[in-house]
């Protein structure tokens, strides 16, 4: 067994993958995007014990949701907050603080619990989405500012640490980027067809410091971002990650074929 990342840019049908493996692979554990994984945070909090403590106190009535919610890890608590669903206000706000994404931490800080995280996993049977490339990338682009030699330096190091942990990276690659984020603009409305996603991706890019140098004005800069994205990605795994990764068409693959080339 191994431990199958799957990534690619927004719309590219990760998702669609990891469910298709998740039913063909016997005994292999799925982590989605804000569940409480050993290799990723995205859309978790990661607190210390005092930290933790101090939300119980200030939310209360949400004391039981937060428990079922939480994971100890060493000295920190990681809670999946955003699968708590409740009208209390400003609990998610609150939570999202101590998140490690969005500038919330130093780089260095960032990158030590990175690094830790991956060196202290381990175990095998598992499928990640979005737990080596999407939400760490943005972060080293839109935040931190990083340039793509900075990046390739820091997968370099992510790579040592993971080629011994008997992983492979399943990267859809798309063609046409506007297409799919196009068709994402309309699905993710509400029942109304008021676009719930566009425009939060768009405050998030422009909230960033990098977004706030260059400025994201409409579609096609965020079609340019995630082509720039994309393009690095696929240096890495060229670069770094040759022979530990298969890089598919979005969509357009058989799975059976997928699970045959993993096996090789």
């Amino acid at each position: 067994m191994k431990n199958i990342f799957i990534e690619g840019i927004q719309g590219s049908g990760k998702s669609t993958l990891m469910k298709s493996l998740y039913e063909k692979l016997n005994g292999y554990h799925m982590y989605l995007e804000g569940d409480i994984s050993p290799v990723e945070l995205a859309w978790c909090s990661y607190m210390t014990e005092e930290e933790y403590q101090q939300s119980l106190v200030r939310f209360p009535d949400l004391v039981p949701e937060i428990e079922k919610h939480t994971k100890k890890e060493d000295n920190h608590f990681i809670v999946e907050y955003t699968q708590i669903v409740t009208d209390v206000k400003g609990f998610h706000h609150y939570m999202e603080q101590y998140e490690i994404y969005n500038g919330k931490r130093s780089f260095d800080d960032f990158q030590g619990i990175i690094m830790s995280r991956l060196q202290k996993f381990q175990g095998t049977g598992n499928l990640f989405e979005c737990s080596l490339f999407q939400n760490i990338i943005e972060e080293l682009i839109l935040f931190y500012c990083k340039t793509e030699e900075e990046i390739i330096g820091f997968y370099s190091e992510i790579f040592e640490i993971i080629k011994q942990k008997n992983f492979v990276l399943l990267y859809l690659y798309s063609d046409d980027i506007k297409s799919n984020i196009l068709k994402i603009k309309k699905e993710r409305s509400d029942e109304n067809g008021v676009e719930m996603w566009y425009p939060l991706v768009m405050r998030y890019l422009n909230e960033s410091p990098y977004g706030k140098k260059f400025g994201f004005s409409d579609i096609s800069d965020i079609v340019a971002h995630y082509k720039r994205r994309m393009n690095l990605e696929v240096r890495i795994i060229k670069e770094i990650m040759e022979g530990y990764s298969i890089i598919l068409p979005a969509k357009i693959y058989d799975i059976n074929d997928v699970i045959n080339k993993m096996e090789e």
